[in-house]
């Protein structure tokens, strides 16, 4: 018998939430074409992604769709794209 592989999804977003523990809210901006009058039209999602990696508030982030850590967290974070400018640099 052979294995069915499947791909888990990969998408980008900026961490908007990190107030609760190991989880952080990720928010996406999706850009689709009206159905009818084909205007783009942008949207965001905010899903709830597993943080092991300890990303801060406005970092960029890839999440992962992977299997339920809870009812609501179903995607984890992979990497971090881009931090804030000013990030990590403390000035006297």
């Amino acid at each position: 018998m052979a294995e069915k592989t499947t791909i888990a999804r990969r998408i980008k977003g900026k961490v908007v939430s990190t107030k609760m523990q190991k989880t952080v809210v990720v928010k996406i901006d999706i850009s689709t074409r009206h159905p009818l009058y084909s205007k783009p039209v942008k949207t965001n999602k905010r899903l709830k992604a597993r943080d092991e990696m300890g990303v801060s508030l406005g970092d960029e982030v890839i999440v992962e769709e992977c299997a339920p850590f809870s009812k609501e967290v179903t995607w984890k974070v992979i990497e971090v794209v881009k931090q804030p400018e000013g990030k990590g640099k403390k000035e006297k």
